[in-house]
């Protein structure tokens, strides 16, 4: 666990006009947290984005959950059973838009092969571990800067629908659990008496309950410590930057625009969700990288709304309070790389939502829908390295880059460092 939050007091980085400390390229949630990871330590830094400010991509809306106990790998022994449904579009939360792609087809294989026990254990301990490094550095920040971003501590439920499901999850839970994970399985009388909302949940066999859980809006929590940063630690942004080319050079690393704007930085972190995987291939660097598309939409709070974030695992969706609304999300779409809004499965994220809970929020009055695209490793284990003298990469966070953002950042600039 990292120990070194105390030792860094805010102050301004250095100025240069041509030449920073670190290039951070994407200001979703994991750029912001890397910038603000290598800010803290004194270095100077530039964070670059396409979009015209910070977490507009697959940070913008999405399920809004901190989930750092819940952590579990998508290749899973279970998952052989659900495959023939999922591979023949049967299945209506989850699709699999398969591709010819070489790329592709190594990350399918790749993907099968983390689906036995052993690894799976192994890939879920490993991203619980960045979880809770991910969780101390999220409170180290909010002890030193004020940020409003409708940060509560909600506690989480996953809700299992049979008994050999949740069977399956409390033998995860005991595993989890020796390795610093807070949870327990709770009876359905357990569950309603915590939240009364499940009241109405249809066919609950039990619940695996997280109280340490937390939950937060991810694109004010970016707007938040954006303010911090260019206030606190003198960071420069160059918003709407499309990155035409990437060099290497024994004085650092060049950013160029095709209308050559040139950014030159001694290091570089390449954490722009799925734009990482092109990115990194322009100094040739490949990874392992699928779009897994979700979908949300956020609504005012219905008559029965959940005070703890709900998870039902059935359906795949997430019902999340963020102050004076709901937020709620669900959907995968494996291999699918458009990020418009599908109208007609946003229909069906609001179908299922009115069949699982029912009156938690007002489906007659929903604010907004949106669909972003996670980046997908094959093992669900983010990709935080050095891949070249001068260069970490920060990506493939998945469905928990909200949760692990905190933690990959700071492993991230301790990289950096040991160079």
């Amino acid at each position: 666990m990292p120990t070194d939050y105390q030792a860094t007091a805010a102050r301004p980085a250095p100025r240069n006009d041509t030449t920073v400390d670190v290039i951070v390229l994407g200001a979703g949630v994991v750029g912001m947290a890397t910038a603000y990871a290598a800010a803290r330590r004194g270095l100077s830094v530039r964070l670059v984005d396409r979009a015209p400010g910070p977490g507009l991509g697959a940070s913008f809306a999405n399920g809004a959950q901190l989930s750092y106990a819940y952590t579990d790998a998508l290749a899973s022994p279970s998952l052989w059973s659900k495959f023939p449904r999922m591979a023949l579009g049967l299945d209506r939360a989850f699709r699999m838009h398969w591709s010819a792609d070489p790329d592709f087809l190594r990350w399918g294989l790749t993907f099968l092969r983390n689906t036995g026990h052993a690894r799976f254990s192994e890939n879920t301990l490993a991203v619980l571990k960045l979880a809770l490094e991910s969780r101390a550095a999220m409170q180290a920040l909010l002890q030193r800067h004020r940020i409003d971003f409708d940060h509560a501590p909600a506690g989480k439920m996953h809700l299992y629908g049979d008994a050999e499901t949740l069977a399956g999850a409390a033998a995860i839970v005991a595993i989890k659990r020796s390795h610093g994970a807070v949870q327990e399985v709770l009876s359905p009388r357990q569950a309603i008496d915590l939240e009364p909302a499940l009241i109405h949940a249809p066919g609950l066999a039990g619940v695996v309950y997280s109280p340490q859980e937390e939950v937060g809006d991810p694109h004010r929590f970016c707007l938040g410590l954006l303010a911090v940063l260019q206030t606190d630690y003198a960071l420069r942004t160059d918003f709407g930057f499309a990155v035409a080319d990437l060099a290497l050079g024994a004085e650092g690393v060049a950013v160029e625009t095709r209308d050559h704007h040139r950014l030159q930085a001694r290091h570089l972190v390449v954490c722009a969700g799925i734009e990482s995987m092109a990115l990194a291939r322009r100094i040739g660097i490949r990874a392992p990288l699928v779009p897994m598309k979700g979908y949300s939409f956020t609504a005012p709070p219905g008559s029965h709304a959940p005070a703890i974030s709900i998870t039902d695992t059935r359906r795949k969706i997430v019902f999340c309070r963020l102050g004076d609304r709901m937020r709620v999300a669900g959907l995968a779409e494996l291999g699918n790389g458009s990020i418009a809004p599908d109208p007609a499965r946003s229909r069906l994220l609001v179908a299922m939502a009115r069949e699982s809970l029912p009156d938690a929020a007002r489906y007659d009055l929903i604010d907004s829908t949106w669909a972003g695209l996670r980046p997908m490793t094959p093992d669900s284990v983010p990709i935080i390295r050095r891949a070249r003298p001068g260069v970490v990469l920060n990506m493939g966070h998945g469905m928990l880059g909200w949760t692990l953002a905190m933690g990959a950042g700071e492993r991230a600039i301790r990289l950096l460092l040991e160079e």
